[in-house]
């Protein structure tokens, strides 16, 4: 029959301790009363098999009692760990949400700003019929009504398409398309749907291209944009 140690238990209680060593005491031959070390000694080195039945049961109880328990704390900190790690990632998630949201709130606001504010440049401009006609106009004469009649944030863009397109001149006219105009429409009839006098006045012209530049490509940055990787728009 193998023989358990007492000390592989633990000894977990110490009610079990003693009274494992006075047992022990007795079994060996002590006399009772003598000094708590020389009972402690003896039983480090007794097994369960030297113990009464009831005394074995005691100490196993103790044991299994103690690794019950231990058991039970791991079991407890794991799901603690658990519970707080399904914490912090709901907390972190509902951050991300929050952002999320906040940043297509400021996105739409912005494009909303961004919509007003064109929208308001663009009733402050001045349209063609507000230009008194004239026999010629010259390229500054030219310019300046373009600078009242486009958004300002918008005239850089319309000037270089212009610029390259026609050199500012109102009556240029392409040798090999017939494309016509400051802004080269072709064919230049197009330009009537702005006014009549689209041969002959460069602010009609131009409102003619600020419509097409806008309704095509919304804006006369969007057509420039496309010009400068297409070299036409």
């Amino acid at each position: 029959m193998s023989r358990i140690s007492v000390r592989g238990f633990a000894v977990a209680s110490a009610t079990a301790v003693t009274t494992v060593g006075a047992v022990v005491g007795v079994a060996a031959g002590n006399q009772p009363g003598l000094d708590g070390s020389n009972t402690q000694a003896t039983a480090a080195d007794a097994t369960i098999a030297d113990l009464p039945a009831g005394q074995q049961a005691q100490v196993q109880t103790a044991s299994l009692t103690q690794q019950a328990d231990d058991q039970s704390t791991q079991a407890d900190v794991a799901a603690l760990k658990s519970a707080q790690e399904s914490a912090r990632k709901a907390a972190a998630q509902t951050a991300q949400e929050k952002k999320d949201a906040a940043d297509e709130a400021k996105a739409k606001a912005d494009a909303e700003a961004r919509k007003k504010k064109l929208e308001v440049s663009r009733s402050a401009t001045r349209d063609a019929s507000d230009f008194v006609a004239k026999g010629s106009y010259t390229i500054a004469e030219t310019q300046a009504m373009a600078r009242q009649m486009i958004p300002g944030e918008q005239f850089q863009c319309f000037s270089n398409i212009v610029s390259h397109e026609s050199g500012w001149n109102y009556q240029a006219v392409n040798a090999s398309s017939g494309a016509y105009g400051l802004v080269q429409a072709l064919p230049g009839s197009k330009m009537s749907s702005a006014g009549a006098d689209w041969q002959t006045n460069p602010a009609t012209q131009i409102k003619w291209g600020l419509n097409y530049m806008n309704s095509r490509y919304g804006s006369p940055c969007g057509a420039w944009s496309f010009w400068q990787q297409n070299s036409w728009y």
